[in-house]
């Protein structure tokens, strides 16, 4: 059975840091596309980052670019999502989410991804 679960978020003030991880079970990773995305209370959710298959190629929101990294390590089934020069705006539940179909697609939609994690809550305040 496919699984996904996400682990790292907490409460950080603007300016900090934290690391997401997304870890998987029941399928290999290597073959997945994994996307992160985050909804913030009473907005849609929305597309992060995006690492294809290998991990050679990655995408993100224009939001995010600089700030924040995804990678991962097929070999321990776990995505990561480093995030610095947090803002109180990128508070929100970040998820994780795995699409088999289209490997090397960086398209940052999330109607592509077809299995989700249950989400940790990260919350950027002072």
């Amino acid at each position: 059975q496919l699984q996904l679960v996400e682990s790292g978020g907490g409460l950080v003030q603007p300016g900090g840091s934290l690391r997401l991880s997304c870890t998987v079970s029941g399928f290999t990773l290597d073959y997945y596309a994994i996307g992160w995305f985050r909804q913030a209370p009473g907005k849609e959710r929305e597309g992060v980052a995006c690492s294809s298959n290998s991990g050679d190629n990655t995408n993100y929101a224009d939001s995010v670019k600089g700030r924040f990294t995804i990678s991962r390590d097929n070999g321990k089934n776990t995505v990561y999502l480093q995030m610095n020069s947090l803002k109180p705006e990128d508070t929100g539940v970040y998820y994780c989410a795995a699409d088999p179909l289209r490997p090397m697609l960086l398209d940052l939609s999330r109607f592509r991804f077809g299995s989700w994690g249950q989400g940790t809550q990260v919350t950027v305040s002072s």
